[in-house]
């Protein structure tokens, strides 16, 4: 994947893009709040261009999404938004006919989407349920935990039913700080049961897909905050993607991102959307992102020059460790190169 865009000329991460595909948590929001830059850069995005959202959070509906946002200063409507119950509802109409009886594990947001996919409700597992859907909530606890492990006892292959879960995030941005996401749920159920759930949402193709259906997209840009969902799911979707350090992943995690959850952006916050995204360039071994300069000399990651902007360093320095074609594991990194200044929830 090329990382910095063409030679000569440094256009903005938006050069060319017709629709802005939005993750919410980590990228425009931490719990209630907007995150720093977040809504100005937004709203400018939205100059001659899309802009939609999708989100793993399957707590909320769309409609409860769109009025957050609009509350926040970016006006919304429901169907600009695209949730994870959405696609886990095109997974389970694939496999269930209208009527059927689905168990139900997370809020709101997952119980209305059931609802208007033609699917029977029930949060009991002795109601012999066709299938298996779960999402976050923050109300989830152990009783509809035990519910989907009772409900599925019997793997899919000995007669079993089927379990669809709308993400495996592990983590949630808070105010407050980091919490367990819906990842740590199904984990919980999945050492219960001994089973593997299907996952609808990013980093799985089905969510991604819908929304470039929906918005008519031919050159989207994703904006995410997590390597392992949001850039792991806008590569397999093929579309180009920007990690944001506003949320979950820092520094050292880009780094050490695997060739398939590498981002074509990397930008401190939102406003690097609007800026010249500089190249990189590699002369002899040495990597230059802007004033940045670093090289790997046998085991050692290198620092020749910091820099003036800490991004355009850890730019650089992603580039060097990506281009190796090894494992972070197998370097000296200085301390420097993983320095976090950027704003964290």
């Amino acid at each position: 994947m090329a990382l910095f865009g063409r030679r000569g000329a440094e256009p903005t991460p938006l050069e060319g893009v017709d629709v802005v595909l939005a993750d919410l948590d980590g990228v425009v929001y931490a719990g209630a709040g907007a995150l720093p830059h977040a809504v100005e850069s937004l709203l400018r995005a939205r100059n001659g261009r899309r802009l939609g959202y999708i989100t793993n959070n399957a707590s909320r509906t769309d409609a409860s999404v769109a009025g957050h946002l609009s509350e926040l200063g970016l006006p919304a409507a429901a169907s600009d938004v695209v949730t994870s119950p959405q696609a886990a509802m095109r997974l389970l109409s694939a496999r269930l006919t209208r009527g059927a009886t689905v168990l139900v594990v997370g809020g709101e947001g997952l119980v209305s989407e059931v609802e208007k996919a033609g699917f029977v409700v029930t949060r009991s597992a002795d109601d012999h349920p066709d299938a298996v859907v779960q999402g976050f909530a923050p109300e989830v606890g152990w009783s509809q935990l035990a519910e989907a492990a009772y409900a599925l006892k019997l793997p899919e292959d000995e007669g079993g039913i089927p379990w669809i879960a709308t993400n495996t995030d592990w983590t949630i941005p808070q105010a407050r700080g980091i919490a367990p996401g819906n990842g740590t749920l199904v984990s919980a159920v999945h050492t219960a049961v001994g089973r593997l759930a299907t996952v609808a949402g990013k980093p799985e193709v089905p969510i991604f897909e819908e929304a470039v259906a929906r918005f008519g997209a031919v050159r989207p840009l994703f904006l995410g905050d997590r390597l392992d969902t949001d850039i792991l799911g806008a590569n397999r979707a093929g579309i180009p993607s920007a990690l944001v350090l506003t949320g979950i992943d820092r520094p050292k995690h880009v780094l050490a991102a695997p060739s398939g959850s590498q981002p074509t952006f990397i930008l401190g916050d939102l406003r690097e959307l609007h800026e010249p995204y500089p190249e990189a360039r590699v002369q002899d071994g040495v990597v230059s992102v802007g004033d940045a300069r670093v090289r790997i000399d046998g085991p050692d990651v290198q620092i020749l020059a910091e820099g003036d902007r800490p991004i355009d360093l850890v730019r650089a320095g992603a580039t060097a460790i990506w281009n190796s074609g090894r494992a972070i594991f197998g370097f000296r990194v200085p301390e420097r190169l993983y320095a976090d200044p950027f704003f964290r929830p």
